[in-house]
């Protein structure tokens, strides 16, 4: 981005408020100068994360901000945690509040804030040093309503840059609404951690999250906040590390049916969205791909969930599960139900992308952690058969969804140790064995899914939404996360006991 602030460097006299005049911070203190930037950090039971992400905040390059703690009524060290670094800087404020869900908290975190513009986090991610310097000065020099960045997406010890937008720099509402279009279920727009939002238009338009849906609620608030917004500034430089935490993505017990309702009342406001950024015609020409998204992501596993007309029926394609089988009792029964219902939902996403269950299968499996996986043991944790396996690999290949990770490239070299590790039975000769030393090479190299895939992984997101939904229907919020703890304690005896 041109004119970019050296490292710790100040902005030029007149164009920002100085450190000097930054709030001091605490209660109270209306009379004193209000700081640029407002960063908003709502806590819930994170005392294994939250000082990672408040110290990231601490090492901000750019240091007019203030910080908001909002302690959702935690019932671990999180609030003691938030008071102990409130009473060493002046611009930390801590709110202690009864658990209200991450919606109300923010809310309430936007009703405190005196900046001039508003910075989000979640307890459990972190931020690079310059990035709110960075966001603000996008804001500046381009005149812009919001600026939105790349990100790195964590989990475990890898790490990945993700983003949507190819080219850095000003785009009108029109263009971002069309960008948006293309990959609306991604995380990068939905999202309020990777955006830099101007307070006045929040409030001039008595712009809040809505705390009475549990699901998508900050796309939501996107989605309105665009609606006012002139100018918007894409910045390709990730600086924001998203962690995603290994667990339920159900957070509260909510049935199947009020699922759909939220879902519902989500893809209403896209479609307001649209219909107010487009003229009628423009919106008549691209009414399909709104309604597209709209029945892609609102698939509950069951047949056009919204009735919207145009759609197509995926019925037909599912594998049919006996009476037998669903009333069969056992262990090898009830992880095959689970395996089919789980594999039905692939399937729904494996059809809208000309895909196989298998490819969608495989582009999960390699999201998640694996390593020191044989290919057999792939095959074998996926349920395929390692030719299934290799036949997925070269179609995701070709259609460049997944690609050789970086430290592979080059890595198997004819003559080499991994050579002779042959993953299928036999001994061919002459060209057949050439052939399979090629498909050996392969499938020993570590492949990562791309940005081409970036589409499916968020849909399957909400598939995987649903799948936890269906089976944990009528359960508490109280008994989900009892049934978790035992659950881990569970997995852990039988690595245990694999081990021995």
């Amino acid at each position: 981005m041109k004119g970019m602030l050296s490292p710790g460097a100040e902005p030029a006299a007149g164009s920002e408020r100085s450190r000097k005049e930054a709030r001091a911070g605490g209660g109270g203190g209306n009379r004193e100068a209000a700081p640029t930037v407002s960063i908003i950090v709502p806590v819930y039971n994170a005392e294994k994360t939250i000082e990672r992400c408040i110290q990231s905040i601490l090492n901000q390059e750019y240091k007019d901000f203030e910080l908001l703690l909002l302690d959702d009524g935690s019932t671990d060290d999180s609030g003691r945690i938030c008071e102990a670094y409130g009473a060493k800087d002046g611009r930390i404020r801590v709110l202690h509040k009864e658990n209200t869900g991450v919606s109300d908290t923010r809310n309430r975190g936007i009703s405190m804030a005196r900046g001039e513009y508003l910075q989000f986090l979640d307890s459990d991610d972190w931020i690079a040093p310059e990035a709110t310097r960075f966001f603000l000065q996008a804001a500046r020099e381009n005149d812009c309503d919001m600026v939105i960045a790349d990100f790195y997406r964590v989990i475990g010890e890898r790490v990945s840059q993700k983003g949507s937008i190819e080219e850095e720099g000003v785009m009108t509402r029109m263009d971002y609404a069309v960008k948006m279009m293309q990959r609306p279920a991604d995380f990068y727009y939905g999202v309020l951690w990777n955006k830099f939002y101007k307070r006045s238009i929040i409030e001039k338009y008595g712009l809040r999250m809505d705390d009475s849906v549990s699901w998508c609620e900050d796309f939501m608030f996107n989605l309105e906040y665009v609606r006012h917004t002139d100018k918007i500034y894409a910045l390709k430089l990730p600086v924001y590390y998203y962690v995603k935490t290994k667990g339920s993505l159900v957070s509260q017990g909510t049935s199947v049916k009020k699922t759909i309702q939220m879902k519902r009342t989500v893809f209403a406001c896209y479609n307001d969205f649209y219909k107010d950024v487009f003229d009628d015609m423009d919106y008549e020409k691209r009414k399909g791909q709104v309604y597209r998204f709209l029945f892609d992501a609102a698939s509950d596993g069951s047949v056009s969930p919204l009735n919207i007309p145009g759609n197509y029926k995926l019925g037909n394609e599912r594998t049919r599960v006996s009476e037998g089988v669903l009333e069969g009792e056992g262990t090898f029964f009830d992880i095959y139900r689970e395996r089919k219902l789980q594999e039905r939902l692939f399937d729904i996403v494996a059809l809208r992308n000309d895909l196989t269950t298998v490819d969608v299968k495989l582009l999960y499996y390699l999201d998640q952690p694996h390593e020191n996986c044989t290919l057999k043991e792939m095959a074998n944790v996926l349920n395929i058969s390692r030719r299934e396996f290799s036949q997925s690999v070269q179609r995701l290949l070709a259609k460049e969804m997944i690609a050789v990770s970086e430290k592979d490239k080059g890595k198997v070299k004819s003559g080499s140790k991994n050579e002779s590790k042959s993953g299928f039975p036999g001994e061919p000769k002459g060209e057949e064995k050439e052939k399979q030393s090629d498909r050996q090479k392969a499938n020993e190299k570590e492949y990562v899914v791309t940005r081409e895939a970036e589409n499916i992984m968020s849909e399957l997101l909400f598939v995987l939404c649903d799948f936890e939904h269906m089976q944990y229907e009528g359960f508490s919020p109280e008994e989900i996360a009892l049934y978790e703890k035992l659950n881990e304690k569970r997995k852990r005896n039988i690595q245990g006991a694999l081990r021995a």
